[in-house]
C-alpha cells in the first residue's frame, strides 16, 4: 500500500500509475531532498517533537541514503511515485517505523517547494561560473584585438568602424547583466518554504527559521497558501536561461554569419566544426547553430510553464508537477550550449586583414565626415544633407569619400573643408571615439580594465 493510501479500497491503476509518477525526471532532487529533510530531522529533535534517539537514527538512516546516492547505488521505484515517497520508502526499509515520524508537520508540497529552490539555487552558482568563465575568454580575446578595425553594423549594413574588441565586449555586458539577473533571483529562491505543509500549516511548533538557516536560506515564507502553490521563482530561473540563450544565439548567429566565405572574418577550430556527408569541401559551424536552435527549446520550457500556471486556482495543483522536466531541461541546454560555446570561441581564428577589408567599402566614414562639417560651423542636419549627396556623387562615379578634392567639397558645403581627408581615415574614424563606452582604443583599453576588475571581484 502506498503510503498515502489509507482512505483507499484499490490499488492504483497501473496505467495511472505510470501517468502519475514523477520519479523518472524527479529523482534528479534526491541529494536537495535528503539535505531537506536532514535538517527537518534535526529541528523536530531541537522542538521536542522528536525524541534525540530518534533523531540520530532518522539522521543517520537519511546520511546512509545520501552516501548511497553518491555512489550510485539507490534504485529508485516508480510504485513509491516521487522522490519524497521514495526516500522516505527506503528510508524505513533501513531504519524501522520510526522513519515513519520525519514527515511530522510537513507535506510534499512544501517538500517539492524547498527541493526545488535549492536545486536552483546550485544551478544557479553553476550557470555563473560558466558565464564567468565565458567572460574572461571574451576579455582575454579584446585584449589583443583592440586595434582590429572591423565594420559595426546596423540593419545588417556597414555602417562605422569599430574595433573587433569593442565587439566582443557588448556581450561582455551582456553576460555581466544575466549574472546579475541571476545572483538577484537567488534572494528569491532563498525562501524556506518548510513549514506551510499541504496548505495550511501545521499545529507542531516548528522552528521554521532554525531549518532555513541549516539550508542556507535568508528567509521563511510568509503565507502558507503561496508558499507551496507559486512557481514564479522557476518562471524567473527559466527566463533567466531564456534570456542567456538568446544572447548566445545573437552571438552564433554573428559567428555563423563571419565565418561563412561571403565574410570570412573568422574560422572555426576543427574541433568545433563538422562536415558533409555528401560535399567534401564543406566545414559546418553546426555547435553555433546547435545553439541558436536550442535557444527556441528553452523558449518553449518557459511559455510551457507559463500556459501551467496560468489558470491554477490556490493552492496547490497537480499541474505544478509540470515544473520540473521544463527547468530541467533548460538548465541542462543552457548549461552545455555555455561548456561548448566557449572553447569554440577561444580555439577561433580571426581575420583581421579580411575585417580590415570590410571596412574600406560602404562609406563608413560618411557620420565623421559629417561631424567634420558640423565642426566647420554648418548645422548637422544641413550637414547631414551635404554628406548624403557627396556619397550619391561618389556611387555614381565609383570613388571614395576621400577620394573628394576639397574643392569639390567646399563648394557643395560653402565652407573650408581643408584637412578633412586625415580627418576621415578609418584610424581617425575609430581613434575619435573616446567617449567613454566608445570604440576608440583608449575607452577599450578602459573598458578591459574595469572588465578585469569586475571579474576579480565577482
Amino acid at each position: 500500500m502506498k503510503l498515502w493510501g489509507g482512505r483507499f479500497n484499490k490499488e492504483t491503476d497501473e496505467r495511472m500509475n505510470a501517468f502519475h509518477s514523477s520519479i523518472g525526471f524527479d529523482q534528479r532532487l534526491a541529494f536537495q531532498d535528503v539535505r531537506g529533510s536532514i535538517a527537518h530531522a534535526k529541528m523536530l529533535g531541537k522542538t521536542g517533537i522528536l525524541l534525540p534517539e530518534e533523531v540520530a537514527i532518522i539522521i543517520n538512516g537519511l546520511k546512509s541514503i545520501l552516501a548511497d546516492l553518491e555512489n550510485g547505488k539507490i534504485e529508485f521505484d516508480l510504485d513509491a511515485e516521487d522522490i519524497h515517497m521514495n526516500v522516505e520508502t527506503i528510508l524505513i526499509s533501513r531504519i524501522g517505523l520510526v522513519g515513519k515520524k520525519l514527515h511530522t508537520g510537513r507535506s510534499r508540497n512544501d517538500q517539492v517547494a524547498l527541493d526545488l529552490r535549492l536545486y536552483l539555487l546550485e544551478s544557479s552558482e553553476l550557470i555563473n561560473e560558466e558565464l564567468k568563465i565565458l567572460q574572461k575568454t571574451l576579455v582575454d580575446l579584446a585584449k589583443v584585438n583592440v586595434e582590429t578595425i572591423m565594420p559595426g553594423y546596423t540593419h545588417l549594413q556597414r555602417a562605422q568602424p569599430v574595433s573587433l574588441a569593442h565587439h566582443l565586449l557588448a556581450y561582455f555586458e551582456m553576460f555581466r547583466r544575466d549574472r546579475d539577473r541571476l545572483t538577484d533571483s537567488s534572494t528569491r529562491m532563498k525562501v524556506s518554504p518548510l513549514g506551510a505543509g499541504a496548505l495550511a500549516g501545521t499545529v507542531f511548533p516548528l522552528d521554521r527559521k532554525m531549518v532555513a538557516s541549516e539550508l542556507g536560506m535568508e528567509k521563511i515564507s510568509r503565507n502558507s497558501m503561496d508558499a507551496v502553490s507559486d512557481r514564479d521563482f522557476v518562471l524567473e530561473m527559466l527566463f533567466n536561461a531564456s534570456l542567456i540563450m538568446m544572447h548566445l544565439s545573437r552571438f552564433c548567429e554573428e559567428i555563423i554569419l563571419w565565418s561563412s566565405t561571403e565574410w570570412n572574418f573568422i574560422e572555426l577550430d576543427d574541433a568545433f566544426s563538422t562536415g558533409s556527408s555528401m560535399m567534401p569541401q564543406k566545414k559546418n559551424p553546426d555547435a553555433a547553430e546547435l545553439i541558436r536552435g536550442k535557444t527556441g527549446r528553452v523558449y518553449g520550457d518557459l511559455m510551457g510553464l507559463l500556459t501551467v500556471m496560468k489558470g491554477l486556482p490556490l493552492a496547490y495543483n497537480k499541474d505544478l508537477q509540470e515544473d520540473k522536466e521544463a527547468v530541467f531541461d533548460a538548465i541542462d541546454t543552457v548549461l552545455c550550449s555555455l561548456r561548448v560555446f566557449t572553447p569554440m570561441l577561444s580555439t577561433a581564428t580571426f581575420h583581421p586583414e579580411k575585417m580590415k577589408q570590410a571596412t574600406e567599402d560602404g562609406f563608413l566614414n560618411a557620420t565623421d565626415l559629417a561631424d567634420f562639417l558640423v565642426q566647420c560651423g554648418i548645422p548637422f542636419r544641413e550637414a547631414h544633407a551635404i554628406v548624403g549627396q557627396a556619397v550619391s556623387h561618389c556611387l555614381n562615379k565609383g570613388v571614395k569619400l576621400e577620394d573628394l578634392s576639397v574643392e569639390e567639397l567646399s563648394s557643395w558645403s560653402g565652407v573650408d573643408t581643408s584637412g578633412f581627408k586625415e580627418m576621415i581615415t578609418l584610424k581617425n574614424c575609430l581613434n575619435r571615439r573616446k567617449i567613454r563606452g566608445g570604440p576608440a582604443p583608449a575607452a577599450v583599453l578602459k573598458a578591459i580594465q574595469e572588465a578585469e576588475e569586475y571579474l576579480h571581484c565577482c
